[in-house]
């Protein structure tokens, strides 16, 4: 008998909502028996680029010699390219197997602004097929690889992206329009060329269709914006202790890859360089991320796995991931998974990472249409300093609003959804031990009507923010040990569509306004334990047609 997507879904809940779920899917780890990365060898032989006519005066292109040592040292079967002391100027750079391409600590590998050494090939771009120039370094089906050092790579990204001119002071403004290119009519915005100006044009320009040459993208080349570093079903791969910086896009964006290791990598972007993420881990398995400091001009570790319909057809997760001990500055997000997460995400570990100044904390974002399944994602021992929103967000609704939502914040007639394949699903988070110190809130959970986030555990939190904490169209979420210490109180929690929730040991606000909204017909079997609700001056309200029993405070 076959079945469809919908009767799936609902035995998926029937199923959960019998406690059989759980008991039926064992934990495929644990913090105790972590994922096993499986790390790259390389020979000792060693090939310095000066043996093939680079030269390091800042101004030669090395290109042809770089990627010549890289080709000879791959046919001997691997080993050491040296890119030692120097300004080395180069085009892009293609690894193969067996190469370790170590950038020496008194080395700069610059990538140059001539566009024109940047031939349009067939990339990815937000999980889509897209035409991209090439990127400064690639590196296509290959086994064991590696970027080491501690140089600095840098990719030259201020020719290739558009800039706000309230993203600049007025001088940083006035030096970019002299630079050349295009200024908006509204002299708002500047472009690198006109180029870029008709590629951002045309809605439809960022797909590759098949059949369609990549010369029929030629007059529009400056809109495609290369990611920095691009491997592509790659096995045994190691990035360790180089500084890349600058990147066109993307900087760091491991595609397919398995068994990747970034190791101590120091990625700088500036904080208002467009699509300027640190690294996307897309559809990976077996990855470490460990030791490295990100300041990033959109999120800082990102986990994807592929965008809609294609995301879901490719159908890889990004599976397997330790991310430990690494510093994140400013960013979009500190440690982030979506929103382009259609082929799934699970068995993730993160911990002891600090993040101060990101916009966000802990971001888990998707919106209707995406699909996929977010899983077993396991968080401990976060510090956060100075965040600009949430602390800590888990947002059905990236790129858009609630459909509750109305102009000015006005409630609306809330349209009917189905669950069906397109429907995106969070679910069996463990996030425990996180301070917070300074944020706009503490933690925003927004749901989707049609198919709750589901299974959100969060243990021993500190949250020093101005908002506290929503919980929106959620099932089975447990708050334990949870401390909020906000300027707003009125209220301090918010509980809206939600069920099953679990709030013990709530602290919070001395002589706080309101402790807990309820809101919403759907809203039902809220517990309250260990937590002294009389220091607040009202301890419930009830909105939105809330029944007052949906909240118990034992």
């Amino acid at each position: 008998m076959k079945i469809n997507i919908k009767t799936k879904i609902c035995l998926g809940l029937l199923l959960g909502a019998c406690g059989l779920n759980a008991s039926a899917q064992k934990k495929e780890y644990s913090w105790t028996n972590l994922p096993k990365i499986a790390q790259p060898v390389f020979k000792k032989d060693t090939i310095n680029i000066l043996k093939f006519g680079a030269k390091p005066d800042g101004i030669t292109l090395n290109t042809k010699s770089i990627n010549a040592a890289i080709v000879a040292c791959s046919a001997k079967g691997g080993g050491v390219v040296l890119i030692p002391q120097g300004l080395w100027m180069t085009g892009p750079i293609v690894l193969k197997s067996n190469v370790n391409l170590h950038v020496s600590r008194s080395a700069m590998l610059q990538f140059t602004e001539d566009k024109s050494q940047y031939p349009l090939v067939e990339g990815n771009y937000e999980g889509h097929p897209s035409p991209r120039n090439q990127s400064p370094i690639s590196g296509t089906n290959l086994v064991n690889i590696g970027i080491t050092g501690e140089g600095i790579i840098d990719g030259a990204g201020g020719v290739w992206r558009a800039i706000g001119k309230d993203r600049l002071s007025e001088s940083e403004w006035r030096q970019q329009v002299a630079s050349g290119g295009v200024v908006s009519e509204n002299g708002k915005s500047w472009y690198p060329s006109a180029s870029f100006v008709k590629g951002m044009s045309d809605k439809e320009a960022i797909f590759l269709k098949p059949g369609k040459p990549l010369s029929d993208y030629e007059d529009m080349k400056d809109f495609f914006r290369p990611n920095m570093v691009v491997l592509n079903n790659c096995k045994k791969v190691l990035l360790q202790g180089v500084t890349v910086q600058n990147s066109p896009a993307w900087c760091l964006h491991p595609l397919l890859c398995e068994d990747l290791t970034v190791r101590n990598v120091r990625v700088r972007n500036p904080w208002n360089a467009q699509n300027g993420d640190a690294i996307d881990v897309e559809s990976c398995k077996n990855v470490l991320l460990e030791g490295n400091t990100f300041d990033a001009g959109d999120d800082g570790i990102c986990i994807k796995s592929g965008r809609d319909a294609e995301g879901r057809k490719r159908g890889k997760p990004t599976e397997n991931v330790i991310a430990r001990n690494n510093v994140v500055y400013r960013a979009h997000g500190g440690f982030v998974i979506g929103s382009e997460m259609s082929g799934g995400a699970k068995n993730i570990f993160v911990t002891d990472c600090t993040f101060i100044g990101t916009d966000i904390g802990l971001r888990f974002k998707t919106t209707r249409g995406r699909g996929g399944v977010v899983e077993k994602i396991y968080v401990k021992n976060i510090s956060m300093k100075d965040i600009l929103g949430s602390a800590i967000l888990f947002d059905m609704y990236y790129g858009g609003k609630s459909v509750a939502e109305g102009e000015g914040g006005k409630t609306v007639a809330v349209k009917t959804y189905a669950a069906d394949e397109t429907t995106p699903q969070f679910k069996d988070f463990y996030v425990s031990n996180v301070v917070c110190n300074g944020a706009a809130s503490g933690l925003l959970i927004r749901g989707l009507p049609e198919l709750a986030i589901k299974g959100i555990h969060l243990e021993n939190i500190v949250l020093k923010t101005n908002k506290g904490a929503e919980i929106s169209e959620a099932s089975d979420v447990t708050l334990k040990n949870v401390y909020i210490e906000s300027k707003d109180t009125k209220p301090v929690i918010i509980v809206e569509n939600s069920n099953n929730i679990k709030l013990d040991g709530i602290r919070y606000t001395n002589n706080a306004d309101l402790l807990f909204s309820v809101v919403g017909d759907r809203s039902k079997d809220i517990t309250v334990t260990n937590t002294d609700a009389s220091k607040a001056k009202n301890k419930v309200e009830f909105k939105s047609g809330a029944d007052s029993k949906a909240i118990t405070i034992k």
